[in-house]
Order: structure tokens, then sequence, then C-alpha cells
């Protein structure tokens, strides 16, 4: 189960997020809650992300909503994972967490989901560092919707991120200007050890987890 989400004071890149701790249940939720929601994202194509643009990004991350833990403007944070393409496939995922900016709207208590593209090699270093704060260190866009919605646009050309939320079964491309995105390396630890490392995890060094052969199935299906 997901542990208790504290508010948290975001102070540009000075942002911590407390009670970052996770367990290998806290892995094990986030993993099958990931492949819930990219699923059902995916399963209705004219209303999901377009597959031009899965095609081609680099990483993936999708933070599940959780009651009362669905972003705020200026207060909770979210838990979620990661995972990039490789020359052998997708990776293994890596846990993040994400605070502070806002989603575009006032969410209130409900459930959101909030998934994010990482579009060039400079959004992937981002993700791999410990921290970043989205808009100021990756230029971010709200990702477009539908089957042929990527055609005809240059959001690809100016976005290193694009990114999207889900509240109440309506999915859309949403700002997330302002929000940090930071290492859970806890959540890293807990499932695969101690001793490892975010660029073993992306270098594909670590074995992928069963829990997460069947995300890392679905991204299989938007080959590069």
């Amino acid at each position: 189960m997901y542990k208790t989400v504290l508010i948290v004071s975001v102070a540009g890149l000075g942002l911590v997020l407390p009670a970052l701790a996770s367990d290998r249940d806290d892995d094990l939720g986030r993993i099958q809650k990931a492949t819930q929601v990219f699923q059902e994202i995916m399963r209705t194509p004219d209303k999901g992300i377009p597959q031009e643009l899965l095609e081609t990004a680099k990483c993936v991350a999708i933070i599940p909503g959780e009651e009362k833990a669905a972003f705020i403007f200026g207060g909770n944070y979210g838990k979620g994972l990661a995972t990039c393409r490789t020359a052998h496939g997708w990776s293994a995922p890596m846990f993040v967490a994400v605070g502070g900016g806002s989603v575009g709207f006032q969410i209130g208590a409900s459930f959101t989901d909030v998934v994010m593209l990482f579009m060039n090699d400079h959004a992937l270093q981002s993700l791999m560092s410990d921290k970043f704060k989205i808009g100021a260190d990756a230029t971010v866009a709200a990702g477009p919707v539908g089957r042929q919605a990527a055609a005809g646009t240059d959001v690809k050309l100016n976005a290193e991120i694009l990114s999207y939320s889900r509240s109440k079964g309506v999915f859309a491309g949403v700002s997330v200007d302002g929000a940090v995105v930071q290492a859970d390396h806890s959540g890293d630890q807990a499932m695969y050890g101690s001793n490892v490392t975010r660029r073993e995890i992306l270098d594909r060094k670590i074995a992928v987890p069963q829990p997460a052969r069947r995300l890392l199935a679905k991204h299989a299906k938007y080959p590069a």
C-alpha cells in the first residue's frame, strides 16, 4: 500500500519529498497500478496517446493516481515509475516521485493519473538525475491526444517532455510546468538490491522483474 502522502513545499529545486522511503510492496503496487493505467488509456486509440509519439519517446513515466493523493497546486506529490527504450527493448522500471507545480487545474481529492513522455536525450538525462524541475531543466508541453493528433504538428520539436493527466475518466494533455521529478532510490533498492544504480537499470544490466513484464510488453507494441 502507498504510504500516507504528506504536504510538501516547493522552493525551486530545493524540493524535498518527505516520507519518500519505499519498500517492495510499494514497488509492486506501483507496477500493478501503472500497468493498469497505461492499458486503460491505450485501450481507446482515438482518445489515447498517439502511437507516433510512443514510437519515438525515449522514456515513459506513469504516476498512478491515488485517492486524496492527487496533484494539488502547492501541495501533494505522487509516486510512480519510468521505463526507457534501449537497443534491446524497454528497461526495467526506475521508481520516481513527482511533486509541486500544477496539472493545469484544481484536482481536489479525485484520482489523477499522470503520464509523461520523455522525447529526446536531454530529457532522458534529466530523468536519470536525482532531481530536476520540469519547465526549467526540461521543456514541457501538454501532449496531443488521439490516433492522428500528432500528425502535422511540431509539438515534438518544441518540447522535451509531453504530459498528460486522467481524472474522473477524462484523459487529456495537461501542463505540469513547475513540477519536480525526483529519483526514488529507496524504491529502486527495494526492488533490485542496495547496490543498484539507475544507469545499470537503464543499461538493462538489471533483469526485468516478473511483475513488470506485462507493462513492458504493452510498451513493446510501440517500437522505434
